[in-house]
């Protein structure tokens, strides 16, 4: 198939290598190793969809990741359907099927574009005045209708049928950009022997110099060099090569995310190979060479397609070997356009004018556009564009106003200078500084070991990024102890460096103009609707970007955030730093969320969890339950039992003789040093001081707002050790909130934290007959009253093995917590299990051990809790030290309302009919009779059939529990109201006798 915008002899694709595609049914042709964006313009096709809010017609913007225009729908069948891939960034082939989005019934005629008409009505900050009114209609009409049309392509309906993959990798120099600052910077840091990683977006390594035609390095064409460089650290064992790879985000201690596209350019892919792949690195430093972003010019009516940025007229014709048009016009306040200029009319592009906003311009680009015939038109603007599907002709006045000229073209090619990417050194935390002379953002003060370098480090010259980038990497290679670099550094023979820009509306579109000058092209947003937005009070450049969109859409405002803040700033009467810059965040580009995701679907989706005891559950039949990400044995059905008639038995049975219960999951912290005490002063509600070794104690842990966090009992080992329980939901939660309290309120205390949950396997065994069944397996241990009492912990020996024996009980009888190695688990279990066998034991599973417990009134946080409750709710004001004058949380419970009357209460619950169990959850009312809605005063937290009580339980929030015991409350229920009376939350042996036998 004929291609019309194809240059014979220019760019570096193979032309007898073909490849078939469509674009929106229509079939086309392109070479191996186009982008669809330049397959597309190869074959004159410029139009490619329609702008978010006014449906306007959009084309190529420009040639990488910062493409906000041209999103299409890329789809191999009908599961693999990808919306919103950039078509500047797809590569070519052979198949390939694509479709324009955000259009009905079709591209060239969209019904949607009567939003056009309308754009008065649609200015900045209009959704958020116009769906006010009135409210009752927002959930019948609005949410609808904005919800339908919400989106730009269209999200998959079916499975993702691809699989994807992920990488851990560690180096010692990781160098994200492959331009010539990059390549620089990984040969220097690969000569010292070190691990180097060497990561760019595009398919090959070159960056700029991919369009720069009059760059030469050491005797070679850039591009050449750049080849010839990578090739070179290919061969090197200690170098990684990442093409088609993207830094996503920059995290803490130089964490890296990175994705690799690693068969979204395969016809047809192998059914082993991923589509995409996730690194995760850690380098000790970290070079960031991502280059520079070209910026648009602001203008009337600068959107139609035809227009585009010069760099990327120069890689569609100078890589791909396409013209953008056959008479093409510039528009520039830079000097770079002049080189895009040049080399289209040295391909035999006819340029209808250049039009340079700079009264002045002059330097050797200048010079041999002029020798070369190419009209300069300097000191003037292009104040519109006309023309409907695609750019027709431009209209060029003198800046200071005038007579209007009209200027024939099918294509305008534009540059307002270059903003400097400082996406990943923000990100990681690094605070940029304006450059009064280059106004521009570059970096500043840097958070972590990394250099920015190149472009991104506002270098402008060749010559100077190559020895940036060179310095930098031998540097990164030192600091990381590798050897100094030996070779030759990179030497620019010939390079480009761009001089001039501007930032802001152009003539025609400043302040007092209506007309549409768009600054971002996604959601359509303009230099008026920015001006707006100061107009109606933002002076944040924060707020301004919220009230108009403007950099929220999917390119993350690359190409319109330093001209979105320079107008900001005029209107404000401000300098651009007091304004101040938006936050750059991850994703640098947009991440499938199957790369994020990656194998962690399905049966995979969370790690499954299994403790030392699990087989040894399985033997005796329990049905498991997920608790986090922990398989726990449920119940144990025997023969002919249901669950109800199985946890029935082992709530009597553990009540009668004894229980064994798996509790390997709870959470175990070890808090060890000189100010360990201390520090458990700080962290919980009780004191710790006078804690006596071997003996345990009930704490309690709150936020700093006074609610409960978490509970657990902490045994004291030695004077300077403790050994710290906690929820199975809370191990990884409360270990942080030690941790961070310790690094940043309590720094000065000598104390280690270290997590030991997985190290210890813990065996509860439970019920009058537990001690008979632990004594024949423990030695040197005294288990009777006087030498253990209740709450105290010893270590000594089991079958053999340590132990950290704890007498404690969660279920209100006589009880121990065998804490052995884990790898001893299983066999400690078996020990105890045949012991127990001799005594009527039985096992017992989860939903027994939360009967047993609620018969006792026993918390349990996060379900008797909720976020809200205190102490004093819970009833357990007893666990606050009263003499202590500081805990974590001590400042919140002092707040009135905690204190005030009103507060729910935990109290216990009795149906009227004991038969009756209610739901957990189902709220509780004073009056039935109410109208609805009625006045919910409490709800049902636990609930339960007590087989030992003869009849149901439960537990309750409720307002003024405990002044309200004996009243009856009612809890309606699908079934009908039930009547139920307030009573003190314990069920089962009031005074406690059965914890000592």
């Amino acid at each position: 198939m004929a291609e019309p915008f194809r240059i014979p002899g220019a760019g570096r694709l193979t032309p007898a290598r073909t490849a078939r595609f469509t674009f929106d049914g229509r079939p086309m042709g392109g070479l191996e190793g186009d982008t669809l964006a330049s397959a597309l313009l190869a074959n004159g096709v410029h139009l490619l969809g329609r702008s978010f809010k006014y449906h306007r017609p959009r084309g190529i913007l420009s040639a990488g990741a910062e493409e906000p225009n041209a999103l299409v729908t890329v789809a191999r069948d009908a599961a693999r359907k990808t919306p919103n891939v950039r078509a500047t960034v797809q590569e070519l082939y052979d198949g390939l099927e694509a479709h324009s989005q955000n259009r009905w019934p079709a591209l060239s005629f969209d019904v949607g574009a009567v939003n056009d008409l309308f754009s008065p009505f649609f200015s900045a900050g209009f959704y958020y005045k116009t769906f006010m009114w009135p409210k009752a209609a927002w959930k019948s009409l609005y949410e609808p209708n904005i919800r339908a049309a919400a989106g730009l392509g269209v999200a998959p309906d079916q499975p993702d049928p691809d699989h994807y993959s992920s990488r851990f990798a560690h180096c010692e120099v990781l160098v994200l950009g492959g331009g010539a600052a990059g390549i620089a910077a990984a040969l220097a840091a690969a000569q010292s022997g070190l691990r180097v990683i060497l990561a760019d977006e595009q398919a090959e390594f070159g960056g700029a110099l991919r369009f720069e035609s009059g760059a030469r390095i050491d005797g070679q064409d850039g591009w050449g060099w750049a080849q010839t460089a990578v090739a070179k650290l290919a061969a090197m064992d200690n170098v990684r090569l990442l093409p088609r790879t993207t830094a996503f985000g920059y995290y803490a201690q130089n964490f890296v995310g990175l994705t690799e596209r690693v068969s979204d350019h395969l016809a047809a892919p192998g059914h082993d190979q991923p589509r995409e792949r996730l690194w995760q690195v850690r380098a000790k430093r970290v070079v960031i060479a991502t280059g520079a972003i070209e910026r648009q010019m602001v203008f009337a009516d600068n959107d139609r397609p035809g227009v585009m940025l010069a760099s990327a007229a120069r890689a569609y014709l100078n890589h791909y070997g396409v013209a953008v048009g056959r008479n093409v016009g510039v528009y520039t306040a830079n000097d770079s356009a002049y080189a895009a200029a040049i080399d289209l009319r040295k391909a035999g592009v006819n340029i209808a004018a250049i039009v340079d906003l700079r009264d002045n311009p002059s330097g050797p680009l200048i010079d041999e556009a002029r020798a070369l015939g190419i009209e300069i038109n300097h000191g003037r603007a292009v104040v519109r564009t006309r023309g409907r599907l695609r750019v027709s002709s431009i209209v060029v006045q003198p800046k200071s106003g005038g007579g209007e000229r009209s200027i024939p073209v099918d294509a305008l090619i534009m540059s307002s200078g270059w903003t400097p990417s400082v996406h990943l050194f923000s990100q990681s935390r690094g605070k940029v500084a304006f450059d009064d002379a280059t106004r521009r953002f570059l970096p500043g003060t840097y958070a972590q070991d990394c250099v920015s370098v190149g472009a991104c480090n506002g270098t402008d010259s060749l010559e100077a990024s190559l020895n940036e980038g060179y310095a930098a990497g031998a540097k990164a290679a030192r600091d990381a102890g590798g050897k100094a670099a030996r070779g030759a550094k990179p030497k620019a023979e010939a390079g480009e460096g761009w001089t001039g820009g501007m930032l802001g509306a152009g003539p025609g579109a400043g302040a007092g103009t209506t007309v549409k000058a768009f600054v971002d092209f996604q959601n359509d947003v303009t230099a008026k609707d920015i001006r707006q937005a100061v107009h109606e009070g933002m002076r944040s450049i924060e707020h301004v970007k919220r009230f108009t969109t403007n950099g929220m859409a999917t390119d993350q405002g690359k190409t319109s955030n330093m001209h979105g803040l320079a107008i900001a700033a005029e209107a404000l009467g401000s300098d651009i730093p007091e304004v101040g810059l938006t936050t750059f965040r991850a994703p640098y580009t947009p991440v499938t969320f199957g790369a994020i995701v990656n194998h962690a679907r399905g049966p995979l989706f969370d790690p499954t969890r299994r403790t030392a005891m699990h087989s040894s559950a399985e033997a005796l039949g329990a049905v498991f339950e997920d608790v986090g990400q922990w398989k726990r044995a449920w119940y144990f059905p025997r023969a002919g039992e249901d669950m109800h008639a199985a946890v029935n038995r082992e709530c009597v049975t553990v009540r009668q003789a004894a229980g064994l219960f798996d509790a390997s999951t709870l959470g175990k912290i070890e808090v060890v040093g000189p100010d360990a005490a201390k520090f458990m002063e700080l962290l919980y509600t009780n004191p710790w001081e006078k804690l006596e070794v071997g003996r345990c104690r009930y704490g309690i842990m709150l936020r700093e707002d006074g609610f409960i966090y978490d509970d657990g009992v902490v045994g004291r080992l030695a004077p300077d050790r403790f050994h710290v329980t906690t929820t199975t939901g809370g191990a990884a939660r409360v270990m942080n909130h030690m941790e961070d309290y310790l690094q940043t309120e309590f720094p000065e205390l000598d104390v280690w934290l270290t997590s030991i949950s997985e190290q210890w396997a813990v065996i509860a065994v439970q019920g009058p007959r537990s001690r008979e069944i632990v004594a024949p397996l423990v030695e040197g241990i005294d288990l009777s009253d006087e030498a253990m009492p209740h709450m105290s912990v010893r270590e000594g020996t089991i079958c053999g093995v340590p132990t950290r024996l704890f007498r404690m009980s969660f279920t209100g009888d006589r009880g121990f917590e065998v804490n052995v190695p884990a790898d001893y688990g299983q066999a400690v279990w078996e020990a105890l299990w045949a012991e127990g066998q001799k005594h009527g034991a039985c096992a017992y599973g989860t939903e027994a051990m939360h009967v047993l417990r609620a018969e006792k009134g026993y918390i349990i946080v996060g379900q008797d809790t909720d976020g809200t409750v205190t102490p004093n709710d819970a009833g357990l004001d007893w666990a606050i030290g009263k003499k202590k004058t500081d805990f974590v949380g001590i400042r919140g419970l002092s707040r009135p309302d905690l204190v005030a009357a009103g507060r729910k209460q935990l109290v216990g619950l009795k149906t009227k009919d004991p038969r009756n169990v209610l739901e957990e959850g189902a709220q509780i009312v004073a009056n039935p009779q109410q109208a609805i809605p009625m006045t919910m005063i409490g709800h049902v937290t636990s609930s339960y059939w007590s087989e030992n009580c003869g009849r149901s339980i439960a537990l309750g929030l409720v307002v003024d529990g405990r002044a309200r015991m004996g009243e009856t409350l009612f809890v309606p229920m699908p079934s009908g109201t039930l009547e139920v009376e307030i009573c003190q939350p314990v069920f089962f042996d009031e005074k406690g006798g059965r914890l000592n036998g």
